[in-house]
């Protein structure tokens, strides 16, 4: 039996061709056969041919097929044309095939079987004569794998690992257009489209940058991936129908090598600009560093953009000034003037410092002067929306050096930041707020600590918080905290209580789907529940399959050591209850299926694995049941009912031998 190719595909033999598939669900067998058959939308028709006249599709069938990535703009022919054109069979030295050609010559499409198995691997799509894409076949299965740009629509290369018409990763892309996917990732509220954009620790490692600067880069990707969600449905500048328009940066620089310990010289852009148009008009997103990684451009932050539309001017880039090395932020804003460029310069020198320093003493003084440095920036700045994006950049940074023990003193600053704030930007302040609050219980958790007191401290503070703030983001935050650390004391029925609060206080958000999700998982004991789903190699999946066996169903990530010790229980407990019928499904919640695929590649498990894009923060399958903590693992029965929602390792044998019992 022949592998049926893709919908809306040819397979090519030398004495002819079967047509176009129109689905791939046909039970009928296709056969090799000195006759040419074609599939048309009715089902299979054999039309009889003697041995030596081949059949080539016609015109109208040939011109059907689409391109499996949407964003493709090619040719295509009026119905009244199409009459006209014409199908030539094409016999070269290393492929054969066949192409299309308009009335007037010109070229449309191109098929070709490139490999000698009489079946197409190649489709070409041209517009006016220009080829411009094409989905390829690289393992010769009838299934595209590789999607190329060409001529006048750009350089991208994207690459399908499980041949599910979907880009898992750019092989080939320019920063251009790097900015052009970011645009569209906002605008369709993309999160899978944004990940593949990121540097991996991978990239990093391959581009030979130092230790401190891959921990640093790496820390903000991650960062980036688990918030674009919430920030995406939040921004209301890339409406639904944005188009790019315009790449803007200075010219690119290079990090020469040996720089903070890069062992390669390494290219950069700093402080990029995506231009878009939608109805509403135009506006400018802050695309930031976009970093060179072979034949491939990497962003490494969550993009920024002013409530005005335009592009706000972030401090000093990864690697330069602002700007690149042509350039500083003042090119970005007219906004900007010569003692802010001086004060950006001097900005950039601690962080040149920062990243080679280890001492702790001149760690924090050398925070304490950077967040000198950006108040005195605030206060220089005239633009509002840009004076915001300073002030916000100073908490994230002043709050992430606190709670990680660099600057001990960064919570006074944070206080003072909140005092400014006044009662005249709610929210900034609420957000000032709640990086204070997070900081100041990191703070708190000394090793003499009263862990009680702490937990006790916070969570007070978080109802006071939630009790002012109840409408603004960080709230449903605060919300979600609050209803884990009640689940944790086992009283869920206040843990309840905030997860439906913060379900119908913020419909539509990544939060409220979480909340509900984990509602419906304290609800569940003695339901019948489904979980739908791709296995990490793109396979559907729904658990109501395997319905009449007992299921664990666990989450888990690379990062969780837990969750690891969890693989090896359940590992001996798959083998134990075999008889009983014991189903294992793993749900990966790491940020990028590489991750994942890694690490099961050095630790096969012999059970399903689930991924989907957005990990812990925000993929479908962790807003399925509202996890936020891992390991979470679910025991449901033989009939697809619920046992327990949230069962722990060391009670899950137990349960097992209990269900199997009955």
């Amino acid at each position: 039996m022949m592998d049926l190719p893709p919908p809306g595909r040819f397979v090519r033999y030398r004495t002819g061709f079967i047509g176009m598939v129109e689905s791939i669900s046909s039970p009928k067998c296709l056969t090799k056969a000195t006759s040419t058959m074609t599939l048309v939308a009715a089902g299979l028709l054999a039309l009889p041919m003697t041995p030596a006249v081949a059949a080539t599709p016609s015109a109208k069938d040939a011109l059907q097929l689409k391109p499996v990535q949407a964003d493709v703009e090619y040719e295509q022919v009026e119905a009244s044309e199409v009459a006209k054109c014409t199908v030539t069979d094409l016999e070269h030295n290393d492929w054969s095939g066949w192409e299309v050609r308009a009335g007037d010559g010109t070229l449309l499409r191109r098929f070709a079987d490139t490999n000698d198995d009489n079946k197409v691997d190649m489709w070409c799509y041209f517009n006016f004569g220009i080829e411009v894409y094409r989905d390829i076949d690289r393992d010769f299965n009838t299934k595209a794998d590789e999607y190329r740009w060409f001529g006048t629509a750009g350089t991208r290369w994207g690459l399908d690992e499980n041949e599910d018409g979907k880009i898992d990763a750019w092989k080939q892309i320019s920063p251009e257009e790097v900015t052009a996917e970011v645009v569209a990732a906002l605008r369709d509220r993309d999160v899978a489209r944004f990940t593949r954009l990121m540097v991996t620790g991978k990239d990093l490692e391959s581009i030979g940058v130092g230790s401190e600067t891959m921990r640093r880069l790496g820390g903000k990707a991650t960062l980036a991936v688990q918030k674009f969600g919430e920030f995406a449905k939040s921004q209301k500048a890339v409406g639904r129908d944005a188009k790019w328009v315009q790449f803007a940066a200075a010219t690119p620089g290079v990090v020469p090598s040996g720089t903070a310990g890069s062992s390669k010289d390494i290219t950069v852009y700093e402080n990029a600009v995506a231009m878009f148009e939608d109805a509403d008009g135009s506006g400018q997103l802050l695309v930031g560093t976009i970093v060179r990684v072979g034949d491939a451009w990497r962003i490494v932050d969550l993009p920024s953009i002013g409530e005005d539309g335009e592009a706000v001017a972030q401090s000093s880039g990864n690697f330069f000034t602002p700007g690149g090395m042509g350039g500083s932020a003042a090119n970005l804003n007219s906004g900007i003037g010569a003692q802010s460029q001086q004060l950006v310069t001097e900005l950039e020198e601690i962080d040149r410092k920062l990243a080679t320093t280890s001492n702790p003493k001149d760690l924090a003084k050398l925070h304490e002067g950077r967040a000198q440095l950006v108040s005195r920036l605030i206060r220089a700045t005239e633009n509002p929306s840009e004076r915001d994006a300073w002030t916000r950049q100073l908490i994230d940074t002043v709050s992430m050096a606190t709670q990680s023990g660099a600057y001990p003193d960064g919570i006074k600053q944070l206080k003072a930041i909140v005092t400014s704030l006044g009662d005249n930007n709610e929210s900034l302040k609420a957000y000032a707020e709640y990086m204070m609050i997070g900081s100041e219980y990191a703070l708190r958790q000394t090793p003499d600590a009263d862990f009680a007191e702490v937990q006790k401290w916070y969570l007070e503070t978080l109802i006071d918080f939630v009790d002012r703030y109840p409408r603004m983001p960080e709230s449903a935050q605060a919300m979600l905290q609050l209803a884990l650390s009640k689940e944790f004391e086992d009283k869920e029925s206040e843990a309840l209580g905030y997860y439906k609060k913060a379900a119908e206080a913020f419909p539509g958000s990544d939060t409220s789907e979480k909340a509900e999700g984990a509602v419906r998982r304290l609800e569940s004991v003695g339901q019948v529940i489904d979980l739908q789903g791709l296995s990490i190699d793109g396979k559907p999946f729904k658990l109501s399959q395997l319905r009449g066996r007992p299921v664990v169903l666990h989450y888990w990530a690379t990062w969780c050591e837990p969750c690891k010790q969890d693989m090896k229980l359940l590992r001996g407990l798959q083998a134990r209850y075999q008889k009983a019928g014991l189903q294992l499904v793993g749900v990966n919640v790491d940020a990028t299926r590489e991750m994942a695929k890694g690490f099961l590649k050095e630790t096969p498990l012999p059970w399903i694995q689930l991924f989907d894009d957005g990990g812990l923060e925000s993929s479908d399958l962790a807003k399925a049941f509202g996890v936020q903590t891992l390991p979470t693992m679910m025991l449901i029965d033989e009939r697809g009912r619920v046992v327990r929602h949230n069962v722990r390792a060391a009670e899950l044998e137990s349960e097992l031998e209990k269900m199997t019992k009955k």
